[in-house]
């Protein structure tokens, strides 16, 4: 099965199509600049020179389209149809206590990933923005939301609850929810693979840094 991969921001867009038969990487690409004058695409076909589409994106739904085009296009392309993508998958930001795990995108998962907005208001409204996008561009394809607060969701109510007026967890659900899950539960799982232990019998400190950087 190859699988694209969407992570949505409020002005950019980063995609990777991936055949899962071998874990390969068969295209990627980022989009600059959605909905801003000079909106790029940088795409790249593994095996292919790289190329730069510079083409108005009023929006993230024009950005998808263009980004399709690109996967299957003759000459810079990856796959000669849409039809070869059997599912989509997107980073959520925020799942809140909705979602410990990834979930087939329905009406019901959308209703809770726009109740979760203000949990995470600079995150969420874009990556529900591609989700629609692409629910409107590919309505045959399975969609999964994939969240970064799901792997968190084992942390006992006595270490997520602050040290704050109850009522504010009660009435705003403010709590601790760690976030970029899917970059540590990676790490984790990667690190214990190269020391050849099962992950259950360690105790291991994970550290994602970058723009937005924790610890676990």
């Amino acid at each position: 099965m190859k699988i694209l991969v969407i992570n949505c921001g409020s002005s950019s867009l980063k995609y990777q199509l991936i055949d899962m038969s071998g874990e390969k990487v068969l295209a990627k690409g980022l989009v600059e600049r959605i909905g801003i004058e000079g909106a790029q695409i940088k795409h790249e076909t593994t095996g292919k020179e790289k190329v730069i589409i510079k083409e108005p994106m009023k929006d993230h739904k024009r950005a998808l389209e263009l980004v399709l085009s690109a996967i299957v296009n003759k000459e810079y392309g990856a796959i000669d149809s849409m039809d070869e993508i059997g599912a989509v998958g997107h980073r959520v930001v925020h799942g809140g206590e909705d979602f410990s795990s990834s979930v087939i995108i329905d009406e019901a998962v959308m209703d809770a990933l726009k109740r979760n907005i203000e949990l995470a208001p600079l995150h969420n409204p874009p990556n529900i923005m591609g989700i629609e996008a692409c629910k409107e561009l590919m309505p045959n394809t399975p969609m999964v939301a994939v969240f970064d607060t799901a792997f968190h969701q084992s942390i006992p109510a006595d270490n997520y609850i602050y040290a704050i007026p109850y009522e504010y967890y009660e009435k705003y659900k403010i709590r601790r929810y760690g976030f970029h899950g899917t970059s540590h539960k990676y790490v984790a799982l990667r690190a214990a693979e190269i020391l050849g232990k099962d992950i259950k019998e360690l105790n291991i400190v994970t550290c994602h840094l970058g723009n937005g950087s924790s610890v676990t």
